[in-house]
């Protein structure tokens, strides 16, 4: 897991035309959330946090302005539908050594079985339940030899030390599907013959 270091400032302006003002400045408007107390607004710099938030799950250290330092955790990101950049962010603010629940990415890796089958992923990312600090990058799954049919459960994932599952056992979180293309093709020759 990565931590990266943002400098923020506190912000006492709020609406379109406040936040316009701050993407103008290459800077995203954001808010930090913490349990039980007043969401804190602050502005962050624009390039530094989506360079940050390439990295799934990452821990973000705030310097704020007269607050001090605090860590978080994105849980939310509003992007332009056109363009990309960032429009705003939310944050929540984590202790070291609280558990809390994210997503993790599976990654398969291996050959699947000869026939052309294909590999569905019924849950791309993951939920799991870790140490705000300690998040893992995602979890790897071997999928060699898999037939049509075979189904990978979220119990057969084998997650690092401290991270639990924050979904049920029996949850199918990879599938091998029979190919179908072949079988198209031969009944598109066959209806042509006719």
């Amino acid at each position: 897991m990565s931590q990266v270091k943002l400098h923020a400032e506190t912000r006492s302006e709020f609406g379109k035309g406040a936040a316009r003002r701050i993407r103008r400045d290459n800077k995203v408007p954001g808010v930090v959330y913490e349990h039980g107390l007043e969401p804190l607004h602050l502005t962050l710099p624009g390039h530094e946090l989506l360079m940050a938030l390439r990295t799934p799950n990452v821990l973000i250290e705030l310097v704020i302005d007269g607050e001090g330092s605090q860590l978080a955790i994105p849980k939310a990101v509003q992007r332009d539908p056109l363009r990309g950049f960032l429009e705003h962010v939310d944050l929540l603010k984590v202790k070291r050594g609280e558990r809390v629940t994210v997503e993790i990415h599976v990654n398969p890796e291996g050959e699947l079985a000869p026939g052309g089958n294909l590999l569905e992923h019924v849950i791309p990312a993951l939920p799991v339940e870790a140490e705000a600090t300690n998040i893992p990058d995602g979890v790897t799954v071997s999928v060699q030899g898999l037939a049509a049919g075979a189904a990978i459960l979220a119990k057969d994932l084998v997650l690092p030390a401290g991270v639990t599952l924050a979904v049920e056992e029996d949850t199918v979180v990879l599938q091998v599907l029979a190919a179908q293309a072949e079988e198209a093709a031969e009944g598109e020759e066959e209806a042509a013959e006719a």
